[in-house]
């Protein structure tokens, strides 16, 4: 076969040779008569083909199954990758997009990937050739419309005016999650950069995410430049002089809408990131923003190295894979490299950039984002906020080197605490190991969530996780269910509670935490697990209070949907703080029939427990889908708390068992038998349900014992012989009922429909 022909029937696909376990930059598979297996690979820096005469050489391996091909000195000059494109020499930025949930970052990730030429304007995979959130890459995303995953890439763009005008440049891109119970993800990509773009709906304004992504990036002024875009201005109900407004009110932004004489401020840059328009002044403004800066990421010698880990994924084949930013120094592939957290060694098997896709190069310079493969085995070495450095390498105390340091303790690094938790167990419990592996891979990719293992007598051996979140909580259940074919039951999540000793009465294990409280006149412990709730008894002799987390709510709606969200609120146990009325157009008026119409803002106050089931699905069905809600943490308050358990014929359900408040205990007990009777099959005796309270029984359901008529068959004669069938009637189910005590048989799917959506 000629080498053209065999090159032709190859298939592309990125992965290491099998045959020389040797990291290639690019695979082939190929059909060859009598050899259907047959292994072709060659190193190659251009995925494009040239003239006949630079085509690849071939060469048989010594067992006759596998061909080696050589590439020519010359190269096709029009190659993607990154020796090809000279991304060494070129100066770099490191940037991400900052904004509220369907703001327009993916769309604006979508657009500047294609002025940079890095992905085509056309998709033809798209029916109308449109790409569509190219970065989001997991199938949760796609399914449900928003990035949950901040995800990297690189671009070269050539400045087109300015000082730089003609001169290329390489941008590191972020996208991030816009949702508060992804925030984990924008505080570490962060950590990364030198700038950051602030996008805000033209016709929103600012909101809850806004101002918190906000806040998080302020924080690490002045190394982060923050740069504010105006999105959606194509649209007929946006307002920019409403948003600049805001900016200057609600963020403390020194803004002036752009063409303004007066010369009060920066002026934010007007966008619409679904037609393009002034896409390209953001590309400008970043470069603009990097000559700005006092010193650039240039390239410094190799003997020094420090590489940040700020986020890790697994993979199959390759093991851990981390994705790092280099401060300083050059990162080489064969090298030896040291983790500065644990001072294990490591090789560095191959590294590269995402351009889009996962692109090998040679080394990553100082200023780069990359992801690195080493022969790092064990999840649990792969830390966040880790500094890769050489081995041995002397301490030293330049400025550049205190820094390096100071990311090991860099706030938007740590990881935050959870605030919402659930116990994740198998459907089938012989399956628990595999599950357990499963979470930890994934939990190796969302470095938010903390798990611990916990058994239960119904469910057996589980896992207990912290999520940041309710949204959180069910993208990870998905993403277990997606990627590694995992089918759990989830039992009814919680929030931390804080239990309050006094001083003089603690218990030791308490003490020995050394968790004193905020105002210094006590002593505190956590509490996620209903299990480990206090009982009446302690509250009574040496516990002082035990409190609940509080949110701060921002609820919007139409006028006429108020009275209902009011009683909504009401219902949570809400304690109203505000109320906002403002002027809005078209989309409004699509709701009423015309006409400008009033928007309502109501703050409310609320306990964290109270939004974490079903008050999102209330407030959707009340409001028609026109109410939109965000909130944040506004710190712990004292609340009389009681724990409901459930027993089954007198044995207690542990996965049942929650925390509600006094007056909404008889409430949820009564709820939850009934789902209970619904969902356990009858037996052949009578089983009790009952719900309980400090000892006392709140709720209590019954199901029925099955019957069997055991004078059926009688035709009549004395009537002595129908009595003594049913007293032996009456002693077996005596029997029957004394043997199945505490033994009632509750099938997963009863869980299952028990805990679902309560």
């Amino acid at each position: 076969m000629s080498t053209r022909k065999l090159l032709r029937s190859a298939v592309c696909q990125q992965r290491a040779c099998w045959r020389c376990e040797t990291a290639l930059s690019l695979t082939l598979f190929m059909k060859v008569p009598k050899r259907p297996r047959t292994l072709l690979h060659w190193e190659v820096i251009s995925r494009n083909r040239g003239p006949v005469g630079t085509w690849p050489s071939i060469s048989k391996h010594a067992d006759r199954r596998a061909f080696t091909v050589s590439v020519p000195a010359q190269t096709n000059p029009k190659s993607t990758t990154g020796q090809s494109i000279g991304y060494s020499q070129l100066p770099t930025l490191t940037t991400c997009i900052l904004a509220h949930i369907d703001h327009g970052k993916s769309t604006l990730a979508d657009r500047l990937l294609e002025l940079t030429g890095t992905i085509p304007k056309v998709n033809a995979a798209d029916p109308k050739g449109v790409n569509r959130q190219v970065l989001d890459t997991l199938q949760v995303e796609r399914q449900r419309g928003i990035t949950v995953k901040s995800q990297a890439v690189s671009m070269i763009y050539e400045a087109q005016s300015g000082k730089e005008k003609g001169n290329k440049w390489l941008l590191n891109l972020i996208d991030t999650p816009g949702h508060v119970d992804f925030s984990y993800e924008v505080s570490r990509s962060l950590s990364a950069c030198q700038s950051a773009l602030l996008l805000v709906d033209a016709t929103q304004g600012v909101q809850a995410q806004t101002i918190s992504v906000f806040r998080v990036a302020s924080a690490q002024k002045p190394k982060l430049s923050i740069i504010p875009v105006i999105n959606k201005i194509d649209l007929p109900n946006s307002d920019i002089d409403k948003c600049i407004a805001q900016m200057r009110s609600m963020l403390g932004l020194e803004v002036q809408r752009p063409g303004t004489s007066e010369d009060s401020g920066i002026e934010p840059i007007l966008i619409s990131a679904k037609t393009g328009q002034g896409v390209e002044q953001v590309l400008e403004a970043l470069v603009a923003s990097a000559q700005s800066r006092p010193t650039l990421p240039t390239v410094r010698s190799s003997q020094h190295l420090q590489a940040l880990v700020f986020d890790s994924w697994y993979d199959q084949f390759k093991g851990v894979v981390a994705l790092v930013a280099v401060r300083e120094g050059t990162l080489l592939k064969g090298e030896r490299i040291a983790s500065k957290m644990t001072g294990k060694l490591y090789e560095v098997l191959s590294l590269g950039i995402n351009h889009p896709g996962p692109t090998e190069t040679p080394s990553l310079r100082s200023g780069q984002v990359g992801w690195l493969i080493c022969n790092m085995r064990n999840i649990s070495d792969a830390k966040i906020g880790d500094i890769f450095q050489h081995p041995g390498e002397p301490k030293r105390s330049r400025p550049q080197d205190e820094e390096m340091s100071a990311a090991l303790h860099d706030a938007s690094l740590k990881a935050l605490t959870p605030m919402v938790y659930a116990g994740l167990y198998p459907s089938d419990s012989t399956e628990f190991g595999k599950l357990e592996e499963s979470i930890q891979k994934l939990a190796l990719n969302d470095r938010s969530v903390t798990v611990t293992r916990e058994s239960s007598a119904a469910l057996g051996q589980g896992c207990r996780i912290g999520f940041l979140g309710t949204l959180h909580l069910d993208v990870f259940r998905q993403r277990l269910q997606d990627e590694f074919k995992h089918e759990v039951l989830v039992t009814a999540p919680t929030v931390t509670y804080r239990v309050r000793y006094a001083p003089d009465r603690a218990p030791q294990d308490v003490l020995r935490q050394n968790q004193l409280s905020e105002d210094g006149g006590g002593v505190y412990k956590f509490c996620s697990n209903p299990l480990e709730f206090p009982e009446e008894h302690e509250r009574k002799t040496i516990i002082e209070a035990v409190e609940e987390p509080l949110v701060k709510g921002r609820l919007r709606c139409p006028q006429d949907c108020v009275g209902d969200m009011m009683a909504l609120c009401a219902e949570h146990r809400g304690v109203q703080l505000e109320y906002d009325f403002e002027q809005v157009g078209v989309e409004a008026s699509s709701y009423a029939g015309g006409g400008d119409q009033i928007s309502v803002e109501l703050v409310y106050r609320l306990p964290l427990s109270e939004i974490v089931t079903d008050f999102y699905d209330k407030l959707k069905s009340r409001s028609s889908g026109f109410a939109t809600f965000e909130y944040e943490h506004d710190g712990y308050e004292p609340s009389d708390l009681v724990r409901v358990s459930f027993l089954v014929s007198g044995t207690p359900v542990d996965p049942l068992s929650t925390i509600c408040h006094r007056s909404k205990a008889q409430q949820v007990g009564k709820a939850w038998a009934g789902k209970l009777k619904e969902a356990i099959p009858r037996q052949l005796h009578e089983v009790a349900i009952q719900a309980m309270a400090n000892g006392k029984v709140i709720a209590r359901e019954t199901i029925k014992a099955y019957r069997k008529d055991v004078t059926g068959y009688l035709y009549g004669g004395d009537v002595t012989r129908k009595m003594k069938l049913l007293a032996k009637q009456k002693k077996g189910k005596k029997k029957t009922a004394a043997r199945a005590f505490g033994n009632v048989h509750i099938p997963q799917e009863a869980f299952a429909q028990v805990l679902d959506r309560r």
